[in-house]
C-alpha cells in the first residue's frame, strides 16, 4: 500500500493532515531550534518536512517500509538536517540511546501489533525530560466496522453508535477498496487505558491530552445543523502527550 499512501498524503498532507493532525503534532511536540527530533513510523515525511520550519538540528524519520521511505527521500531527502531510516521502530537499535528532545509518532500505533516494544522505544530513545507525542484515531467512537453515524428521525439528532469498545480487536481493513479483496492491512483497536498503560510502562506520563474533532462541515440541507453539531461533539483523534522520567 506505499503507493497508495504516498499519493494520498503527498507533500503536505491529506486535509486531514493539514487542518487537524499537523498543527496538534507541531502544537504538542513544541520543537525548538536546535533540537534533535524522530518521528517513528514516518511513512513518507510529511511530519519530518513540517518539522523544519523549528530550525531543528537533526529530525530522524523511521519506517520500517522501505518504498515510503524512498518516497520521503525523494520528496525531502536532501535537506542536511534530515536523516530517512529504513528500521522497525520497535527495533531500533544505535537510535535508541537517549539522544532526541522529542518523539512522535503520528496515526500509526494502530498499525501496530505490539505497542509496548514501541513506547519502550520511543522512551529509550529521548533524553530525560524529553517530550513523546502520540497521535491516533480516537478509540473511544472510531473504530472500523464496530461504529458507525446514526439518525434518530424522533430527537432529529444525529448520533454515534459503538458497537464494541472494551475487547482488543485485530480488524483487516482493505488498501484498494474495490480492487483487490484480498490486499488488506491489520487496524488493531485497543481500549483508550491500554495506551495510556502502556505510555506509564515505557516511563512515558502524560501531561497533556487533546481529542481533535474535524474541520469538516457537512453540505447544506435538512440534517447539516445537527451533522455539523455531532461532528464537534465526537472526535476524530486523540492526541497523548507525555513526558519521560529523570529515572527512565
Amino acid at each position: 500500500m506505499a503507493s497508495w499512501y504516498d499519493r494520498l498524503v503527498g507533500d503536505e498532507g491529506s486535509d486531514y493532515h493539514r487542518h487537524v493532525i499537523l498543527p496538534a503534532a507541531l502544537r504538542l511536540l513544541d520543537p525548538q531550534p536546535g533540537e534533535q527530533l524522530l518521528d517513528l513510523c514516518c511513512g513518507q515525511g510529511v511530519l519530518v518536512r513540517a518539522l523544519l520550519a523549528a530550525n531543528p538540528k537533526l529530525v530522524v524519520g523511521v519506517d520500517a517500509s522501505p518504498k515510503l521511505i524512498a518516497a520521503a527521500k525523494a520528496r525531502g531527502g536532501a535537506d542536511q538536517r534530515v536523516r530517512f531510516v529504513v528500521r522497525d521502530a520497535r527495533r531500533l537499535g544505535d537510535l535508541a540511546a537517549a539522544q532526541f528532545d522529542a518523539a512522535a509518532c503520528v496515526m500509526a500505533v494502530h498499525d501496530l501489533e505490539a505497542i509496548d516494544e514501541l513506547f519502550a522505544q520511543m522512551s529509550r530513545a529521548l533524553r530525560p525530560g524529553g517530550r513523546a507525542v502520540v497521535i491516533l484515531l480516537h478509540p473511544c467512537f472510531r473504530i472500523p466496522r464496530q461504529s458507525d453515524w446514526g439518525w434518530d428521525e424522533t430527537k432529529k439528532t444525529r448520533y454515534r453508535r459503538i458497537d464494541r469498545y472494551a475487547s482488543p480487536l485485530s480488524i483487516p481493513i482493505a488498501t484498494h477498496p474495490g480492487r483487490d479483496p484480498q490486499q488488506h492491512t491489520l487496524f488493531y483497536h485497543r481500549p483508550l487505558a491500554d495506551y495510556i498503560n502502556a505510555l506509564g510502562r515505557a516511563g512515558l506520563a502524560i501531561i497533556a491530552c487533546e481529542e481533535l474533532l474535524t474541520h469538516r462541515r457537512a453540505e447544506p440541507g435538512s440534517h447539516s445543523r445537527a451533522e455539523n453539531r455531532a461532528a464537534q461533539e465526537f472526535p476524530l483523534f486523540v492526541a497523548l502527550k507525555a513526558i519521560k522520567g529523570a529515572s527512565s
